[in-house]
């Protein structure tokens, strides 16, 4: 049972870093190839302050989230101006730049051992309230006036321009508070899993994300999120064959993208799909004139 609960536990913490992916890539557009960067800047802000000093978890989460967003900051500034594929190309190289520089730094962060010993302090309770108070807060983004902005940007940044939008300020702050929430699962994941270590933080990690917005549903929260936990639940489901899981993830993916460019849910939300439901079943048949 301890062994199921790891895993859910595990998916929680992945869905949050997802989430931040949504936002970034569905949302406003951006993509980042180095998101992953971030969750590794919050697992070790959490793994140096949790080894060293007594604080609370309150605070290595608070600190964690800073530290992601001031990076996102220093790395959003530059690059947010530029086109979609060089965004791509500069995240990139910031997230080999955290795994390189973490994997040289033998004093401070353990090199390429990386940290252990981090108390274990989320469950899955703590991992599924966080993991709702942050879908809560995506959605009221997506609802919010800056959220139709962002929407406005993703379609067309030279429309919104011309609506008043400032592009460059609204790609920046999304940069910034998607940096923060992927700091934060980084902190979720150090102090579940007690240890952190540089390569599981690479571009894999990034790309992983990416195919899982799109196959969910790149304009679909809900659609990530479904598609978040298949992805999740799939890697145990098969851990007879490492190999097999991996060609059967390809395979959805290239299934999806083919036959379903808009993915598994398009635009719709969980209770968009219901609303269709439910007026299909009540909708009355048509009566012909013959017939009355």
């Amino acid at each position: 049972m301890s062994y199921y609960i790891t895993v859910l536990t595990s998916i929680t913490v992945d869905l949050v870093a997802i989430l931040s992916m949504y936002l970034l890539l569905g949302l406003t557009g951006i993509f980042s190839m180095g998101q992953a960067s971030f969750m590794c800047i919050g697992a070790y802000v959490t793994g140096m302050i949790a080894t060293r000093a007594d604080v609370p978890m309150g605070v290595c989460l608070v600190l964690s989230i800073l530290a992601g967003m001031i990076c996102a900051l220093f790395v959003g500034m530059p690059c947010i101006k530029l086109r979609r594929d060089y965004i791509a190309l500069v995240t990139l190289g910031f997230g080999e730049a955290i795994v390189a520089l973490l994997n040289n730094m033998n004093n401070i962060t353990g090199g390429a051992l990386g940290i252990t010993g981090i108390p274990r302090k989320i469950n899955l309770y703590w991992g599924l309230l966080i993991l709702i108070l942050t879908i809560l807060f995506v959605v009221n983004f997506k609802n919010s006036k800056f959220g139709r902005q962002c929407i406005a940007v993703k379609n067309d940044e030279i429309s919104a321009a011309a609506m008043g939008i400032n592009v460059a300020r609204v790609k920046l702050l999304v940069f910034v508070i998607a940096g923060g929430i992927t700091a934060m699962s980084g902190c979720l994941l150090a102090y579940s899993t007690t240890y952190v270590e540089p390569l599981a933080f690479g571009v894999n990690r990034t790309i992983n994300w990416i195919s899982t917005v799109f196959v969910g549903g790149i304009n679909s929260l809900s659609g990530s999120t479904v598609s978040g936990l298949i992805f999740g639940i799939l890697p145990e489901a098969l851990r007879f064959s490492s190999s097999g899981r991996i060609i059967l993830q390809c395979l959805i993916v290239i299934l999806v993208v083919n036959f379903l460019p808009q993915g598994l849910f398009g635009e719709n939300e969980v209770g968009d799909i219901f609303k269709k439901i439910k007026r299909k079943l009540t909708k009355k048949p048509t009566v012909w004139e013959g017939e009355k």
